[in-house]
């Protein structure tokens, strides 16, 4: 801290890690619905491979995502009161309702997409497992041609809400910091679009990370034309999303207010390692230009993947240190804009280093348990899932 310019209630940092992660993990919930999205709504073949497991991850993200909020209280049960005693003119009480419908949809469009899935399953199974099943039906086991078309019409309608409800959930998170009109880090209009922009592009990277890895896990050759559209729409999405951030530094610098001085000190100095180098060189430009130039030249389809993959895993860390640059960088400078502030999160404690990534795995967790109950990699229809299972378990045991 610089001596002299901090008032006594500005000496601690607020928003630590968890809030850090908070925006970070609805954003990758909205990004991966998106791809879903494409697929089921905008019918775009070559996301097929990735349409339903695309799914199952906004799910597994979107489970997790008032988690953070929840452990950053100091009293996590007080969480419910939003719903007991709402109050609608809070845009933060908000995020309770928008995240419950959100909830909503993406449950019941993953049911539908999974029904002729898990009807089969309880029609092979036994036990635990067929009662498990047949639970997870509903008591909805009519599999006939005109049921199944129904099933595909309203995936397609929950699909096409799910879109803007995708573009509220996480364009609200930005809004919430674009409305804090003291803060001049903080309060712009572009805030919602650069979040929400960024959210698609982490979304996006992340499905192409967890697709490559599966595939290789379960020994299974890579789509590599899944991959080249994942990479076009991701690079199509970075390209947008960097204009509007840099649209947001020039509009401060051209305006040049009492606040540039600070925010410029904060850019230079106590965020020039996560914001300059991290954010725009290795987690944005750098990845750009590889991906441009790996599918610009002739290169073998396996080198391209790979490429992507390490492309894909440089904007995940991008997207996360902008959520770092945008909720730490915010607090680091006085409420008099006349000097800047430190702050180094704990290797320890509730929102320590430790803990902060243990629940970056908490969803991973739940993915790779939702993958076990639901296999997203092949559509099992009646009389296969028991031969399925059968080769799963072979594998499995040897």
């Amino acid at each position: 801290m610089n001596p002299g310019f901090a008032y006594p209630n500005e000496l601690e940092t607020q928003w630590t890690l968890f809030i850090v992660l908070y925006p970070y993990i609805t954003g990758l919930v909205a990004g991966a619905f998106i791809v879903s999205s494409l697929y089921h709504v905008f019918d775009i073949k070559a996301l097929k491979p990735v349409a339903r497991m695309s799914l199952i991850t906004a799910l597994a993200f979107l489970l997790v995502a008032p988690l953070t909020l929840l452990l950053h209280l100091g009293q996590p049960l007080r969480g419910i009161y939003i719903f007991i005693t709402p109050q609608f003119r809070s845009a933060m009480a908000g995020f309770g309702f928008i995240w419950m419908f959100y909830l909503i949809l993406v449950l019941a469009e993953t049911w539908l997409v999974f029904r002729r899935d898990i009807v089969a399953y309880v029609k092979s199974t036994q036990g635990i497992k067929k009662a498990f099943y047949s639970a997870l039906a509903l008591g909805v086991y009519d599999l006939s041609e005109r049921s199944l078309y129904i099933d595909k019409k309203l995936i397609k309608i929950l699909a096409a809400a799910g879109i803007p409800s995708a573009a509220l959930l996480h364009g609200y998170v930005g809004f919430i910091f674009g409305a804090i009109k003291a803060n001049p880090w903080w309060s712009s209009p572009l805030m919602p679009l650069i979040f929400l922009l960024s959210a698609i592009v982490s979304g996006i990277a992340l499905l192409i990370v967890i697709y490559v890895v599966i595939s290789k896990i379960r020994k299974q050759p890579v789509d590599h034309a899944c991959v080249d559209t994942m990479v076009q729409w991701l690079a199509g999405f970075l390209v947008v999303d960097l204009a509007f951030e840099g649209l947001e530094v020039i509009s401060m610098l051209y305006e040049s207010e009492d606040s540039w001085e600070i925010i410029s000190l904060l850019i230079t100095q106590k965020l020039r390692v996560s914001f300059l180098m991290v954010q725009l060189g290795f987690g944005s430009l750098l990845p750009l230009i590889v991906l441009l130039a790996a599918h610009s030249v002739r290169l073998r389809a396996g080198t391209r993947t790979a490429i992507s993959f390490g492309g894909a895993f440089m904007i995940l860390m991008g997207v996360l240190a902008m959520r770092w640059n945008v909720v730490i960088g915010g607090q680091l400078f006085s409420k008099s804009l006349a000097g800047l502030l430190s702050y180094t999160p704990p290797l320890m404690g509730q929102e320590g280093v430790l803990a902060a990534a243990s629940f970056l795995a908490l969803p991973l967790a739940i993915l790779a348990a939702l993958f076990y109950v639901l296999p997203p990699w092949k559509e099992v229809v009646e009389g296969e899932a028991q031969p399925a299972i059968a080769a799963r378990q072979r594998r499995r045991f040897g």
